[in-house]
């Protein structure tokens, strides 16, 4: 062995020992240089994988093991979720799923039948909509300016009506239905290119409604109130069945409107007589609407029991002796005067007014249980307003009705019920109630019940209460809008602290539930975007809000999301707040 020397100490001549001691060291700082360089290069390569950190106690993640490891992946890499974002801040995206018979949803020429879940109308981007109807063959809407749009069996959105500052829309199989700002209640033809030869004759009436480089668009006709209507009171809402129309006032009075001879066959008008003018003439003629209970009450006995009705004779020469190309008046419903109405709604053959007390009236077809008078009422047609008794299962308590909708064979009651009220311990909690057509599951009780004449409480959404940090106190969770489709499905908006949850439940057999499938659902379901991610619908200020024609029509204007259930298909579209 060979010991060192300190530094500075003398040297010595270099012997056959020492020359080996010295390859001996050479050779070792070669291997050093070596190891450094191989360490070296390992650091500098492991620091440029994205700064990815792994716990020793987790697992890499998969990004790390796609990218990075030798070893392939088994079958095919999962693709990214395709479809829109709803909770994008990019762009105002209108998002439309369902049927998409003669392109309603997307009128760009698409041969699309189905659209299985949500997504984006592209020809509506940074559009913000009044309102939207979704029908059986059309849609239609209203821009933010206040013109009214429709599409549909093969034709691009167009303009019907420009420049009466158009607030709602209701569709029916023969003419669209618009209520201005000012309270006016207009008639458009849904099908202009099939108008028949009673519409031709009641042109003469119709007004037009504005001219365009020379060009007549559209026209219209006003439906005007047959008994004058008190200094400053307006039509503020109006609701559309399959062949009648309700017109409330600011003042709460009920009005109904004749669409076709089949208007008042369940009742539901509220009245049979009125007058209208004679085609071709500006006389006015008696009519009578006499519905079918009445006309012929033995229509459902057995045979060997039915008998001629000359009721129903009289009634019958008289509804096919008037020819019912358009009625320009709507009328007050007799039974409803004196009554103060907040809500005035149409089912497909039924009638609902929620009064400012809190209580329901319903009247029309109930061969589903749809008005909601209980299971021992058999009657399939109710002809004179009802009450709908909403407490039978909840004693001791106050209950209230706070909003009623109906589309179809459906109904449903939103209703408050508060315990102990007028007392510090009073405590309040929101039911949903639905009554009718449940056989596609939409009473959302998950059941499959083709008649419930007694509400039923629906799932998921009834008897929520959530903390309040303001009153320091449990308050219940309310739906914020609720929409029923003509076919069978349900969208509810819930508006909670976490924000407002899309749930959907009923017939899916067109994907107008939106969530891929074609299985209908029984219970309010919540709905999940493209990213799995809860369905959200916002409320925020855009930059700038266009109208159809592609012109700027606002900037930093107030926006939320709205859910329409339309005929088989359904939408979310941006709405202007008001």
């Amino acid at each position: 062995m060979f010991k060192l020397r300190p530094i500075g100490s003398a040297r010595r001549p270099l012997s056959s020992t020492a020359t080996s001691s010295k390859n001996w060291r050479t050779q070792s700082r070669q291997r050093l240089a070596v190891t450094s360089a191989v360490v070296a290069v390992s650091v500098l390569a492991y620091s440029g994988l994205k700064h990815t950190v792994i716990q020793n106690d987790s697992l890499p993640p998969a990004s790390f093991k796609h990218e990075y490891s030798t070893e392939q992946p088994k079958g095919p890499r999962p693709e990214q979720p395709k479809g829109p974002r709803p909770n994008s801040d990019d762009a105002l995206n209108t998002l439309i799923w369902g049927s998409n018979s003669s392109q309603k949803l997307l009128p760009d020429n698409s041969k699309s039948e189905f659209i299985q879940s949500p997504t984006t109308a592209k020809w509506l981007d940074n559009v913000a909509l009044r309102d939207l109807a979704l029908h059986k063959e059309y849609a239609a809407c209203v821009d933010a300016r206040g013109d009214v749009y429709q599409w549909g069996q093969g034709g691009q959105p167009s303009p019907v009506l420009k420049g009466q500052n158009i607030v709602q829309l209701q569709s029916t199989d023969a003419r669209i239905y618009a209520l201005s700002s000012s309270g006016k209640i207009y008639a458009l033809e849904a099908d202009p290119m099939r108008r028949s030869e009673q519409d031709s004759i009641a042109l003469s009436w119709w007004k037009i409604g504005w001219i365009w480089g020379g060009e007549i668009i559209g026209a219209f006709q006003e439906v005007v109130p047959r008994t004058e209507l008190s200094w400053g009171e307006r039509f503020i809402s109006i609701s559309a069945g399959n062949d009648h129309l309700l017109g409330l006032t600011s003042s709460g009075r009920a009005f109904a409107h004749p669409l076709t001879n089949s208007a008042n066959a369940y009742g539901q008008l509220g009245f049979r007589k009125f007058d209208m003018f004679s085609p071709g003439s500006k006389e006015r003629i008696p009519v009578e609407l006499v519905p079918k209970s009445v006309a012929d009450p033995y229509a459902k006995a057995s045979p060997f029991r039915r008998r001629d009705s000359q009721s129903g004779e009289t009634s019958e020469k008289t509804n096919t002796a008037v020819t019912f190309p358009f009625c320009p008046s709507i009328f007050e419903i007799p039974s409803l005067q004196g009554i103060k109405v907040s809500q005035l709604v149409a089912g497909g053959r039924s009638s609902f007014a929620l009064t400012a007390t809190g209580r329901v009236l319903g009247w029309g077809a109930n061969e589903y249980g749809q008005i909601g008078l209980g299971d021992n009422v058999t009657l399939d047609t109710i002809t004179v307003p009802t009450e709908v008794i909403l407490w039978r299962m909840a004693q001791g308590t106050q209950t209230k009705c706070v909003n009623v909708t109906a589309g179809g064979d459906l109904t449903c009651f939103t209703v408050e019920r508060t315990t102990q009220p007028d007392t510090p311990r009073s405590s309040s909690t929101v039911e949903l109630l639905l009554s009718g057509n449940g056989q596609y599951g939409s009473l959302g009780n998950n059941l499959y019940t083709n008649a419930q004449g007694s509400p039923t409480r629906a799932r998921n959404v009834s008897n929520l209460t959530q903390y309040d940090d303001a009153t320091k106190s449990l308050q219940p969770i309310t739906p914020y809008s609720i929409s029923v489709s003509p076919t069978g499905h349900v969208l509810l908006t819930l508006n909670s602290n976490l924000g407002r949850d899309l749930l959907a439940w009923g017939k899916n057999y067109n994907y107008e539930l939106g969530n891929g499938k074609r299985s209908g659902l029984a219970v309010p379901t919540t709905l999940t975007d493209a990213d799995g991610d809860r369905f959200l619908l916002r409320r925020k200020k855009a930059k700038e809000v266009l109208d159809l024609q592609g012109h700027v029509w606002k900037r930093n204007v107030e926006v939320e999301q709205k859910a329409v259930a339309g005929y088989n298909s359904s939408a979310v579209f941006w709405k202007v707040s008001t």
